[in-house]
């Protein structure tokens, strides 16, 4: 290498070492403690968007059970209206007195119409095969001819349900 090279690598050495020294800032204590104060900001503003954030998820939640505990309460109070029903429809069946029937007709009406409001429907299995989902054998017979075998037969007791949830299991008769 000529000497007028290195003499030049020389310089170019010594101006990159200056560039390099200008470059790098004094920090003063006022620096620091506002980068501090700055990092120390950005970690409470994230702690507050997450408890923000944790808050809201559980007001949802609350809200959200609030409103099943008050269906599941009134279905509860609806249920223990089931065996009046029940009863309504074996007094109309039973019934010779053709004004009492007609009575006991129009508080039966009312009675499906509270339990139609309620989204309450009956759960009516005959003829088709036994659920254990939504029915309860009280009792099996032997299955006519030609006649499959857990086939219900008979609703002995009716069965109601309220959005896919059984309030009350059908008592029925099933094929053996």
């Amino acid at each position: 290498m000529s000497k007028k090279t290195q003499q030049r690598g020389e310089e170019m050495k010594h101006v990159n070492e200056e560039e390099i020294e200008s470059e790098i800032v004094e920090t003063t204590p006022e620096d620091v403690a506002l980068a501090e104060a700055q990092a120390l900001a950005e970690d409470y503003k994230r702690k507050w968007y997450a408890v923000t954030a944790e808050y809201e998820n559980y007001r949802k939640r609350t809200a959200q059970t609030r409103t099943q505990a008050y269906a599941e309460g009134r279905a509860d109070v609806v249920s223990k209206l089931f065996p009046i029903g029940d009863n309504l429809e074996r007094a109309l069946h039973s019934c010779q007195d053709e004004k009492t029937a007609q009575g006991l007709a129009m508080v039966l009406k009312a009675y499906e119409r509270l339990l139609e409001g309620e989204k309450i429907v009956e759960i009516n299995p005959v003829g088709e095969p036994f659920d254990a989902e939504k029915c309860e054998a009280i009792m099996a017979i032997e299955p006519a001819h030609h006649e499959e075998s857990g086939i219900v037969k008979q609703v002995y007791l009716k069965g109601y349900e309220q959005n896919g949830k059984v309030l009350r299991f059908a008592q029925v008769v099933v094929t053996k």
